[in-house]
């Protein structure tokens, strides 16, 4: 039997509030589970003591039995210092793609020639109207 320590969702709609169970993995995320562990509630403010309680006696029990933290029990582990900190991967899901990165590095050249050429006429003026004033004198 596969084991899983994770969040079963409680509260009403739109004012979560979970319980941290020990559960066999096939059962159904709101569904049966072997014992409550603790509770999180993340309506509250991130430095609340009342936030996330667990009994972590029976956490470690848990663990030892070879039962997995889900991803976000794993953080809440780490963060209470039962559990070492895990490397995880940056996936870089927020870099644009290569069409993207071609398009603005195009845009960027359009940009940079069109201020050229905006620029040199309002040099060339200046630069007459100096020869002039030289001529001038």
């Amino acid at each position: 039997m596969a084991m899983k320590i994770r969040l079963a969702r409680g509260g009403s709609k739109k004012r979560p509030f979970y319980s941290i169970v020990a559960a066999d993995s096939r059962m159904p995320r709101d569904g049966r589970f072997i014992e409550k562990l603790g509770t999180y509630n993340p309506l509250l403010p991130k430095d609340s003591e009342d936030r996330v309680k667990m009994d972590m006696e029976r956490v470690q029990h848990w663990l030892s039995k070879g039962a997995q933290p889900t991803d976000r029990i794993a953080r809440m582990l780490e963060a209470a210092g039962v559990k070492e900190k895990a490397t995880r991967a940056n996936m870089k899901k927020a870099e644009p793609g290569d069409k993207a990165k071609k398009r603005a590095e195009e845009k960027a050249a359009k940009s940079a020639k069109a201020s050229e050429a905006a620029a040199a006429p309002a040099e060339a003026p200046a630069e007459e109207a100096a020869a002039d004033e030289a001529a001038s004198e």
